[in-house]
C-alpha cells in the first residue's frame, strides 16, 4: 500500500517537474506542491535503497521527492545554479564543489533550522568540519566508503600459521615471511582502462596520511607543499617498500600493471592462494568470485599505522547532501536525512556504510560490514581521496600515470618533477 501512495506522490512530482522545466515557477508554487527536488548520481539499486529510506518520510508528512540521476553532477549543477533553477538539495560525491557552491553563497547555512547539539551528538567533529566552510555547516555526510582495508583469506592465513599485523613493520615482516615460505605476499592490480593507476594513487594517500599526518596531506592537496617535498617523497618510498619488490607481486610488476583492479584479488581464492594480501576499498567485494563467504573465505584488517603519532586514519569517499532552495519541505526532508531512521534501513539493506553515530551497529546485515561502519565512526581523523580533490590534470592526469611509471622503474625524482610540473599549471 504505502509503495502505492508513493508512487502517486511521486507521478505528481513529476507532473509538477514537466511543468516546471517548461515554465519555472516561483519557489513558493513549487513549495506548497509538496515536492522536494533532489539532484544527485545514484541510480540502480543504490537509488531504490535510498528511495526505500525516503518512503516512512513520504508517509508521514506528505511531502514528495522527485529525483534527477545524473553521471555529469558537477556540469548540471552548475549549469542550473547560474540559470537561475537549482534543485533543493543535491548530493555531492566528495565536498569540493560544496566549498565552491558555498563561496559562492548558492548554499543554506544548515544552523538555521537543524538542531546542532543533536547534529554534534551524532557525527563526530571531523565529519561537521568536513561538512563547514568558514565555520558554517552547508552539509550532511550520508554514505561512506572505506578504503582503508587490507582483505585475506583467513583460512589460509590459518593454515598457512600467519598472524594479522598491527603495523608496518609487522606488515612488511610478514611479507617477508610469505616470501621465505616460497609464496607470494600481495595481488595487485593498477589497471582500469583510461583511469589505470588510480588504485596505486589510494595507496598513496593512505601511507601519506599516516607518515605525514592530516595536516600535511591536506596542504599536499591544495598544492601548499610541492610534490617534490619531503613528506611526499617518504609517502612514495614508502610505497616502493612494496610495489618495488618483484617477489612481493603475484606476477611481478609486470602483472600489477596489466592486472584489473577487479580481477587482482581472484588470486587470494585460489587452491593454494596464489597471493595472500590485497588493498582496496570496501567495495571490491562485489569483484569476489562467486560463492565464497564472508568470514570464512575473505576477511580484513585496516591499512595498519606507520608512524605511531597518526594512528590509524581513515581514507575513503563519501557522499554529502546540501541544501539550495530554502523551503519548509526542504528542511523537513533535511532534518529526516541527518536523523539514524533513514541511514538504518539503507544499512538493512546492504551496500551502505554511514559515519553518523547514532545508527546501530546491529543494523547492517553481516559482521563485516559492521567492523567496516565501526571504523568510519570511531575514526579520530577521516580524509578524502586527495586525487578526487586535486584539479583533474593532477588527480586524474599527472598522479595517475606517475603512480605507473614509478612502479615500471622511473626514478622516483623524475617522476615527482613530473607531476610538480604539470601541478604549477594546474592550480594556477
Amino acid at each position: 500500500m504505502r509503495k502505492r501512495i508513493l508512487v502517486s506522490v511521486i507521478m505528481l512530482t513529476l507532473v509538477l517537474t514537466l511543468i516546471t522545466s517548461c515554465a519555472p515557477a516561483p519557489k513558493e508554487e513549487v513549495a506548497k506542491a509538496g515536492a522536494v527536488t533532489v539532484l544527485g548520481v545514484w541510480g540502480g539499486s543504490e537509488l531504490d535503497n535510498f528511495r526505500e529510506a525516503v518512503y516512512p518520510f513520504t508517509e508521514e508528512t506528505g511531502i514528495g521527492m522527485a529525483f534527477e540521476g545524473t553521471r555529469d553532477l558537477a556540469a548540471v549543477l552548475t549549469t542550473r545554479v547560474e540559470a537561475g533553477n537549482p534543485p533543493d538539495l543535491a548530493i555531492l560525491p566528495n565536498p569540493g564543489q560544496m566549498y565552491e557552491l558555498a563561496k559562492d553563497g548558492n548554499l543554506v547555512d544548515i544552523s538555521k533550522f537543524m538542531d546542532m547539539d543533536e547534529l554534534k551528538g551524532n557525527y563526530a567533529q571531523v565529519w561537521i568540519d568536513l561538512a563547514s566552510y568558514e565555520g558554517k555547516p552547508y552539509g550532511i555526510f550520508y554514505k561512506v566508503a572505506n578504503k582503508s582495508l587490507v582483505w585475506y583469506n583467513p583460512t589460509a592465513f590459518s593454515d598457512a600459521g600467519y598472524e594479522i599485523p598491527t603495523t608496518w613493520d609487522e606488515l612488511i615482516a610478514l611479507s617477508d615471511k610469505i616470501v621465505a615460505d616460497g609464496n607470494t605476499p600481495w595481488a595487485i592490480g593498477f589497471e582500469s582502462g583510461a583511469a589505470s593507476g588510480w588504485p596505486a594513487t589510494d595507496w598513496i594517500e593512505d601511507i601519506m596520511l599516516r607518515t605525514a599526518g592530516p595536516d600535511v596531506y591536506d596542504k599536499w592537496v591544495n598544492h601548499e607543499i610541492s610534490w617534490i617535498d619531503p613528506a611526499v617523497k617518504t609517502a612514495w618510498e614508502t610505497f616502493g617498500q612494496i610495489v618495488g619488490k618483484e617477489d612481493y607481486q603475484y606476477g611481478g610488476t609486470a602483472g600489477t600493471l596489466s592486472t584489473n583492479f577487479g580481477d587482482a584479488p581472484a588470486s587470494l581464492f585460489t587452491d593454494p592462494p596464489e597471493a595472500y594480501l590485497h588493498r582496496q576499498a570496501s567495495f571490491i567485494t562485489g569483484f569476489f568470485p562467486e560463492g565464497v563467504e564472508a568470514g570464512t573465505d575473505y576477511d580484513f584488517f585496516p591499512f595498519p599505522p606507520i608512524d605511531p603519532a597518526y594512528g590509524t586514519p581513515v581514507l575513503g569517499g563519501a557522499d554529502l547532501i546540501v541544501m539550495l532552495n530554502d523551503t519548509s519541505e526542504a528542511r523537513e526532508l533535511m532534518k529526516y536525512l541527518a536523523s539514524p531512521k533513514p541511514q538504518e534501513i539503507w544499512a538493512g539493506l546492504g551496500g551502505f556504510l554511514t559515519p553518523n553515530k547514532g545508527v546501530s551497529i546491529d543494523v547492517y546485515p553481516d559482521e563485516l560490514t559492521k567492523k567496516m561502519a565501526d571504523m568510519v565512526v570511531k575514526a579520530e581523523v577521516f580524509r578524502f581521496d586527495a586525487s578526487d580533490l586535486m584539479p583533474a590534470a593532477v588527480g586524474a592526469g599527472s598522479f595517475w600515470t606517475g603512480t605507473l611509471d614509478y612502479v615500471a622503474g622511473e626514478d622516483l625524482d623524475t617522476t615527482l618533477e613530473d607531476i610538480e610540473s604539470s601541478a604549477v599549471e594546474a592550480y594556477e
